[in-house]
């Protein structure tokens, strides 16, 4: 098997440079989620060991609102990560996304390390690609893909910051919503639509989902930052201009809530509806832990993602690293549950958030600015 190709090398850089924190900065500073709280109830009226954290998503009953997000593939180390973490999804009955298919296109020997679902034959498997890759290679290409590649969705991501400072990277972004909307209009299977890291504002937000995707993921700043992690390939002048760029986007805690207003001020007769099943938003970019998840949906996202903790999960030790990491995210997810008084996931979505006045202006003030905008 060839790994010599740019892409696969760039890949293999790419993953040498996230799971290795202590020599690599390559997350954003801050999503927010601090400057949000939950009201306690001491009084919570439930059996904890009855809180169900189960919730219907592309045809599957999972386990818990958790994404593992789509990180890499096309190496070696890409391979692997993909087939441990299907192996981790399958286990903890969650779904899981793929690196970006691109290469296939390229290099269609390297499937096997794409095509995970033997692995988890019983969760949603999201296979990823990038919009201007969607608009180049044309729906029935990909479309014959997807089919071989037994996935139950497609993340087709949004990532402009990142190919502006990749070396020969794209450049051309055009045409790219008219894509995403074409495409799901042939496409048998659902569209999820996610950056890589700086988030998209609530009008875009609508604007896809208008357009036929069936989910949009923030995929915000507060978690990996794909110009920093290019920042580390590049010469030291352009290296200085990337890192200017280190708090570039929307925080994902300030997006959830402007949406949630957004939805609140747009319902009949200014109707909260933070607590609406058809939000169809997942939140990523940032999330670490299990109150962090707790906290997005209770502004609404119907799921949350993690994909830089994951890879350095199984990078240190395998599967079942990312089984202690699920774990983990559960026990946090249902304490936070038990001490709110939620049985359900329906009954987060609709309690009450402590929010931190500089989060709340911020929000206020997003949704200004995007009205203003022509």
């Amino acid at each position: 098997m060839d790994f010599d190709s740019e892409i696969s090398d760039r890949k293999a850089r790419h993953f040498e440079i996230c799971v290795d924190p202590a020599n690599y900065s390559v997350e954003s500073r801050v999503g927010r989620f601090d400057e949000l709280g939950f009201v306690h109830r001491a009084l919570p009226e439930l059996d904890s060991r009855t809180v169900d954290t189960s919730l219907s998503f592309l045809g599957h009953r999972i386990a818990l609102p958790l994404l593992i997000s789509c990180m890499t593939g096309g190496s070696r180390s890409g391979g692997r990560l993909n087939l441990a973490l299907a192996a981790a999804a399958q286990s903890a009955r969650i779904p899981v996304g793929t690196g970006s298919i691109r290469i296939l296109f390229r290099e269609p020997e390297l499937f096997d390390q794409f095509h995970v679902k033997p692995v988890a034959p019983d969760v949603p498997v999201i296979a990823n690609l990038g919009a201007v890759q969607l608009r180049e290679i044309g729906p029935d290409r990909v479309i014959e893909m997807l089919r071989r590649l037994e996935v139950q969705a497609l993340a087709v991501h949004l990532n402009a910051g990142q190919e502006l400072f990749q070396p020969g990277g794209d450049r051309d972004f055009r045409g790219l919503g008219e894509a995403v909307a074409r495409f799901c209009e042939a496409s048998p299977l659902p569209v999820i639509v996610k950056e890589t890291g700086f988030g998209i504002a609530p009008a875009d937000v609508e604007s896809l989902l208008g357009s036929g995707v069936a989910y949009v993921d923030l995929a915000a700043a507060g978690g990996t930052n794909w110009v920093l992690v290019e920042s580390y390939r590049l010469p030291e002048e352009e290296f200085a201009v990337a890192r200017e760029f280190a708090d570039w986007g929307f925080p994902t805690a300030l997006l959830l809530l402007a949406l949630s207003r957004r939805r609140e001020a747009s319902a009949p007769g200014g109707e909260a509806k933070r607590a609406s099943p058809d939000a169809r938003i997942i939140a990523s970019g940032g999330l670490r832990t299990g109150l962090d998840v707790a906290k997005a949906i209770a502004l609404g996202a119907s799921l949350a993602g993690m994909a830089l903790p994951f890879a350095r999960a199984v990078h240190e030790a395998g599967t079942e690293a990312a089984l202690r990491l699920i774990a983990r995210v559960e026990s946090s997810l249902r304490t936070a549950m038990t001490l709110t008084g939620c049985a359900d996931l329906s009954a987060l979505r609709a309690r009450p958030l402590r929010i931190e006045p500089a989060l709340s202006a911020a929000a206020d003030e997003l949704l200004r600015a995007e009205d203003a905008r022509p």
